[in-house]
């Protein structure tokens, strides 16, 4: 089977990638991984089950950047070349979501420590669980993660891969009972070896050739470019632009805001779900928190009877902002013209400025809670 190392030479050699310091530590990294897993796991076919051992587990790998750094397509080169059987990749989201539906299981069967038997179950048929994006935003998996992770790596030997925006110490940060969170900070700190992809250059900006990022007026063309930045930041096939993932955002005391579509890191909503409704900081900053980039569609130009949405917009757009989120929207105007008059109009011109700041190259090139 081609090592990863193996594999990143040949995509250099074809011009297909350019060479990055960050980039190759990496995957050196991830080679050496590949080599210990397959030494000590169970690799495919007869051969590799006569080979089988009982061993330690291999230590596990977090590594975080800002958005473009290349991250998934690393995860794409150790996956693809990893040569066992028990591996598995999947979102991090969506694994605390199974997870969580598992526990209630547990829960219903009355078993005694259901996290622990939980951990237990998902050892059963994973020796290296390897996760996109993770990222810590809801209070209830905050106090479970140590509790489901130290026994699956200490215990039964699971090896964890997973890419993040944000340094360990970073996860979960300001978050409801942090306390609750620091004993998984630690496990990993403790576990994984840290590497940071943050080089110079945000591979991802390049792959939108130059597309726009405000778009107007409203209609087909518009939507279809922030359509376009939305495959091009996700690698989601646009064949597939139906079965887009959605999600479920914790807003805190038990509320929640619906993510009508939802994939690494990129979130889509409509002016009238987030502006429209009854919303204030502390809901923008979830999502600014959550998410490296937001399209939000379907913003109109706003007159005096339109005050509530008007500062809701401005409270949005501060908040994403004061997080460095890149913002992708379809508009019935410029910014100048969104909200020429009004209640609070002559503070818009602060929103206006902002606007235009995050259309810049060098806005752009920041990354996610960069200052």
């Amino acid at each position: 089977m081609t090592g990863v190392l193996e594999r990143y030479e040949a995509l250099l050699a074809a011009g297909e990638l350019r060479d990055d310091a960050d980039q190759r530590a990496a995957v050196e990294r991830l080679d050496r991984l590949q080599a210990e897993l397959e030494a000590t796991g169970e690799r495919k076919g007869l051969l590799g089950k006569l080979r089988s051992r009982k061993a330690e587990n291999p230590r596990g790998l977090y590594m975080w950047g800002g958005v473009g750094r290349g991250k998934s397509m690393l995860m794409d080169l150790f996956f693809e070349c990893l040569d066992i059987e028990r591996k598995r990749r999947v979102h991090f989201h969506a694994f605390m979501l199974e997870v969580d539906a598992m526990i209630a299981q547990e829960r219903e069967k009355k078993t005694e420590g259901p996290v622990r038997r939980v951990a237990e179950r998902i050892a059963q048929d994973v020796r290296c669980l390897a996760f996109d994006e993770m990222v810590v935003t809801n209070t209830a998996d905050a106090a479970i993660m140590a509790r489901l992770f130290t026994p699956l790596i200490e215990q039964h030997k699971v090896t964890i891969v997973t890419t993040s925006n944000r340094p360990p110490h970073d996860l979960y940060k300001d978050g409801l009972n942090r306390s609750l969170f620091v004993p998984f900070i630690e496990l990993v700190e403790r576990e994984l070896d840290t590497l940071s992809l943050n080089g110079p250059t945000d591979y991802r900006l390049h792959r939108l050739g130059g597309l726009d990022s405000w778009h107007t007026p409203l209609g087909d063309a518009a939507t279809a470019q922030v359509r376009e930045a939305f495959f091009r930041l996700t690698d989601y096939n646009p064949e597939d632009a139906e079965h887009v993932p959605s999600g479920e955002l914790d807003l805190g005391g038990g509320r929640t805001l619906h993510v009508p579509k939802c994939l690494k890191g990129v979130a889509v909503f409509s002016f009238k779900r987030l502006c429209g409704e009854n919303r204030g900081s502390a809901d923008y900053l979830a999502i600014a928190r959550a998410f490296h980039t937001v399209i939000v569609v379907g913003i109109p130009a706003l007159g005096p009877e339109n005050r509530n949405e008007a500062i809701r917009f401005t409270k949005l757009i501060d908040a994403l902002y004061e997080h460095k989120v890149k913002l992708f929207a379809t508009a019935a105007a410029e910014p100048e013209e969104l909200y020429p008059s009004g209640d609070g109009s002559f503070e818009f011109e602060r929103t206006v400025s902002r606007l235009r700041e995050m259309q810049s190259a060098d806005y752009m090139a920041l990354g996610h809670g960069q200052s």
